[in-house]
């Protein structure tokens, strides 16, 4: 079993910046890719970006290319997500994921690779 616990959210203007973190418990970090989710109100929730056991590939969505990085200190049990030239159209909650089984990240771009999930961190940004 594996516990992931969000944290970062938050009310930031376009433009600005955010960096969420989430930190996990219950099994070896880097045995897990990670990856984050979001959920925007009415819509179905997407992938962000997910990131290798070892740290050295990421993989992202279009929408976030060349501003979102994603990263993982396994000496310190946790991923990142900076999030950088926020727009309004990234407003949700995200969700920080584990995936114990994929055998590479590339597989890991979708939601039905993971087996773990946090409970969410709401973001908003204002025009």
């Amino acid at each position: 079993q594996v516990q992931l616990v969000e944290s970062g959210g938050g009310l930031v203007q376009a433009g600005d910046s955010l960096r969420l973190s989430c930190a996990a418990s219950g099994r070896t970090f880097s045995s897990l890719i990670m990856g984050w989710f979001r959920q925007a109100p009415g819509k179905e929730r997407e992938f962000v970006a997910c990131i290798s056991r070892s740290g050295g590939k990421t993989w992202y969505a279009d929408s976030v290319k060349g501003r979102f990085t994603i990263s993982r200190d396994n000496t310190k049990n946790t991923v990142y997500l900076q999030m950088n030239s926020l727009k309004p159209e990234d407003t949700a909650v995200y969700y920080c994921a584990a995936d114990p089984d994929s055998s590479d990240s590339i597989y890991a771009r979708r939601s039905a690779a993971y087996d773990y999930w946090g409970q969410g961190t709401q973001v908003t940004v204002s025009s």
